[in-house]
């Protein structure tokens, strides 16, 4: 039987941080122990936290940590592009008002490239949130006041909806206080541990050898395709989509272009990308592929409304 645990569930696209070659980190599952336990300690944004400019040496603190408290937005914006600049005073004049209910993050690509190339920014200014760690692409160019509004009200319920202590959640004062939450697991520490110190392959060890004697684990097979996405993108290429883009027929450089656009939020292009190139393999590519699939479905969760599309679309291309 699996001990009882108190985790938080693992999340889809978790693997973000390694593109960035240790630079920025936003692996939820390397980081959610060290990043969300740092952010229990902190106190609540204030009103000097509100809108903060971020670097690369401040993200994992201005953004990752904090986006355990409450949801980061962050706007890359340019100088050389004049609709940045009202987007960026509109933000500022939301996140003022909403009173620390979310961070509002500036991001000047001009001198923070790599950040923006991790989570593949096409067009600036683009706004993307952050929630528990995870990106959520939001949009590129500025938008009305309305819109704006109602694209803020909906990341601040995600932020809700996925109980972060910074956003007071309906009925929270009418919560049972201090219930008894099961022990940790040492099993998931010492794997975490491993990946805490980009040990991959000793964290899949680990991982695998919960599974050995619990096949069952859901939450062990979930880690273990987190950790495996997580050190494929450590040796991925950043030029691999224009290369997949231009040899279709390429299958690593497909395979490596899925990962990427998977960790930075886009299972969409991942799953349409490897659905495509199904159709041009066959024998033990398609087989590659095929498996690459199942992984994403199995990364998504049976609940998101995009795997049984595709997987009908795998099934058609294989029979």
């Amino acid at each position: 039987m699996q001990p009882g645990r108190s985790r938080r569930p693992a999340q889809p696209g978790a693997a973000l941080g390694a593109a960035m070659a240790g630079a920025v980190d936003l692996a939820a599952i390397k980081a959610r122990s060290d990043a969300a336990a740092r952010a229990a300690e902190a106190p609540p944004p204030g009103a000097a936290d509100l809108v903060v400019d971020v670097s690369e040496a401040t993200f994992q603190a201005d953004v990752v940590e904090r986006s355990f408290q409450v949801p980061v937005l962050m706007c890359f914006w340019t100088a050389r592009a004049p609709s940045s600049e009202q987007l960026l005073a509109s933000l500022e004049r939301l996140a003022r008002a909403d009173g620390g209910s979310w961070v509002f993050a500036r991001v000047d690509v001009d001198t923070n490239m790599r950040i923006a190339q991790a989570l593949q920014v096409q067009g600036v200014p683009a706004v993307y949130a952050v929630v528990g760690g995870q990106p959520l692409p939001g949009f590129e160019g500025a938008l009305p006041d309305d819109r704006l509004r109602e694209f803020v009200d909906a990341v601040v319920n995600a932020g809700k909806e996925a109980g972060l202590t910074g956003v007071p959640a309906a009925g929270a004062d009418d919560a049972p206080a201090d219930e008894p939450q099961p022990p940790e697991d040492p099993r998931f520490d010492a794997a975490e541990a491993a990946l805490a110190e980009g040990d991959y392959a000793l964290a899949q060890q680990r991982f695998q050898a919960i599974l050995d004697v619990e096949p069952a684990n859901a939450e062990a097979a979930l880690a273990l395709r987190q950790v495996a996405l997580m050190a494929r993108l450590a040796d991925t290429a950043p030029d691999v989509t224009a290369r997949a883009d231009a040899a279709p027929d390429d299958v690593a450089a497909a395979l490596g272009a899925a990962d990427l656009a998977f960790a930075g939020g886009d299972a969409d292009a991942a799953l349409n990308r490897l659905l495509g190139t199904l159709t041009r393999t066959a024998g033990d590519e398609r087989e590659q592929v095929r498996q690459r699939l199942l992984d994403y479905f199995e990364l998504l969760g049976p609940d998101d409304a995009r795997v049984p599309a595709a997987r009908r679309q795998l099934a058609r291309a294989l029979f």
